[in-house]
């Protein structure tokens, strides 16, 4: 029987692909980001979970169970353990009588093959976009990250299924099925299932289904959030302006991105030769949804000091900004997006003259921060012209103020900034997380003498309290990896000595990576990393059907119940 050919076939009925694609619909349409009441959250991970079990109800594989497993407290006081930040209760509250749910296949072991398990997460980034489909696509929050990828287990164990039956074989070696929480706060649910003895010892190899755009990796890109909240102290005023927080957090940001730029030049490792250490610039006071996601919007005013300077230089001041900023990171605007055939960022910015103010919108590209070369930063375009226009005023040729627009408040008392650091294995997470700190204080010290004003003028407190992943580094040659690298070609999906390589991105693999380290951690799954976190998340529905073949293959290999080719 050409195992290949049959997966495919019953993976393009048009029944089967139907039936995937209203599931997929029906979890992206319950909202479980974490930005919601706590009660809310619970009660919709709960819907989420009783759709998939629905699923796994309608299996036959034999020996087979479906398991919630309640969030242990162990999770508590391990070193990987992220604090929920989405609410103020305790760790206990916010994770009673919230679960994991695993589908678990228990045959008798054959020495042919090895346990294997698949992971996805059913958590989303905010704000929650409702699911709607066009043609092949899937558009709405989790489509690509990462319920299409709950998607893609689903239909794999309904392959897996129906092959079963009809051909009359048994699977030969164990298999688990993990549908985990809290992977985008820092990997909470996975940490449990990660640390839990009686769960690990059922596998010898794990795909974490991601948004891989179907290609294989077996190491993972590390990533820290960082949290700087900036008070401007009360003081007599000794220096000609004005402390202004906004002005000084954009010294800060310039020089977090500066060191990032540092870090990613020593950042050489055989498996991300691309060097993928990005900084990303999330969140800015009121602009901004998560510290990971790439802001694409930023609105200041300019607040003139004496006369209002004229539009041709104010212009002047910005287009400086712009230049040094893509100087470093491109010019969206001159790039034409191949999907769409039209520029990907229409313009930087936009400028509007109110009676004594100019209010400037700057634009960027959305998108997840492992995508950030392919998209554009608002915030971090922001710092540039904000430091523009600092040194046009400290020279006299533009006196203006730059402050936030900030919906009725005239200026920031404090102001809060988010971001997050990539890495690779070449670094620890500790050095990062010092290099870091100390780049955005000395932005801020640069910025107060400049003005000269005091160094403690502003206060501000760095820390490191959400997410903090640490990047890993499998063995590309390991059996299970060689075997996923196999089976990814079958389909046409990666070409012939095609390196393999780390991905861009860090995710739940690291936990059983760092936990685990004999284990052969995959990340593969559909979906392109630029589209997740975006407002425009989508999947292509053809990529998911895809990686059901991909996935279904790799675990009837893996398990020993075919035999794949070399």
């Amino acid at each position: 029987m050409d195992v290949v050919r049959y997966i495919n076939d019953i993976s393009v009925k048009p029944d089967f692909q139907e039936h995937i694609i209203y599931f997929l619909e029906q979890i992206c349409g319950v909202d479980t980001t974490p930005a919601q009441e706590l009660n809310s959250l619970r009660d919709n991970e709960h819907r989420v979970f009783s759709i998939i079990a629905s699923e796994l109800e309608a299996l036959h594989i034999p020996e087979s169970s479906i398991v919630r497993k309640n969030i242990s407290p162990e999770i508590y006081g391990h070193h990987s353990f992220s604090q929920p930040y989405y609410s103020k209760c305790t760790s206990q509250e916010i994770y009673k009588d919230r679960y994991n749910l695993l589908f678990m296949a228990d045959p008798t072991s054959d020495p042919s093959g090895v346990g294997t398990a698949l992971n996805a997460h059913i958590d989303t980034v905010a704000p929650y976009l409702p699911p709607s489909r066009e043609g092949g696509i899937l558009s709405g929050r989790g489509s690509a990250d990462d319920k299409g990828n709950v998607a893609v287990i689903v239909g794999t164990l309904r392959i897996l299924d129906e092959f079963l039956r009809l051909q009359k074989t048994s699977l030969k070696n164990r298999l688990t099925a993990m549908f985990v929480i809290d992977e985008e706060i820092g990997g909470n649910g996975s940490l449990d299932l990660a640390i839990d003895r009686r769960v690990n010892e059922r596998y010898d190899s794990i795909l974490i289904l991601e948004c891989t755009d179907n290609d294989v990796h077996p190491a993972g890109r590390g990533a820290i959030f960082i949290k700087c909240e900036g008070t401007a102290g009360s003081v007599p005023k000794k220096q000609e302006f004005d402390i202004v927080l906004e002005e000084a957090f954009a010294f800060g940001v310039i020089d977090l991105l500066e060191e990032g730029e540092t870090l990613r030049s020593e950042s050489s490792h055989p498996l991300f030769p691309h060097r993928p250490v990005q900084t990303c610039t999330g969140i800015l006071g009121l602009f901004g949804k998560h510290p990971s996601a790439i802001c694409g919007q930023v609105e200041i005013s300019l607040q003139p000091l004496g006369d209002l300077p004229t539009r041709e230089r104010i212009e002047k001041t910005i287009t400086e900004g712009i230049k040094k900023y893509v100087s470093i990171y491109g010019d969206k605007t001159k790039i034409v997006d191949p999907e769409t055939g039209i520029r990907k960022l229409e313009k930087h910015y936009e400028i509007v003259q109110k009676e004594n103010s100019f209010v400037v919108k700057i634009f960027g590209l959305t998108g997840h921060m492992g995508s950030l070369r392919e998209n554009d930063a608002a915030i971090a375009k922001w710092a540039y012209i904000t430091r523009e226009f600092v040194n046009d005023r400290l020279n006299q040729k533009c006196p203006l103020l730059a402050r936030l627009s900030t919906q009725g408040s005239e200026s920031y008392k404090k102001l809060i900034f988010e971001g997050a650091q990539g890495f690779l294995p070449t670094h620890s997470i500790d050095e990062v997380k010092a290099r870091s700190a100390s780049s955005f204080r000395r932005g801020i010290e640069s910025y107060l003498e400049k003005i000269g004003a005091n160094q403690n003028d502003i206060l501000c407190e760095i820390t490191f309290n959400k997410l903090h992943n640490d990047a890993f580094a499998g063995n590309p040659d390991a059996r299970s990896v060689q075997t996923a690298v196999r089976v990814a070609s079958e389909y046409g999906l990666r070409q012939q000595n095609q390196p393999v390589l780390g991905w861009d991105v860090s995710c739940d693999a690291r936990l059983f990576a760092m936990e685990h380290p004999d284990l052969s951690v995959i990340t593969f799954g559909a979906g392109k990393l630029k589209d997740a976190h975006s407002n425009s998340e989508h999947v292509l529905l053809s990529d998911i059907f895809a990686a059901i073949r991909v996935c279904s293959l790799f675990v009837l290999s893996e398990t020993g119940t075919i035999v794949l080719a070399r």
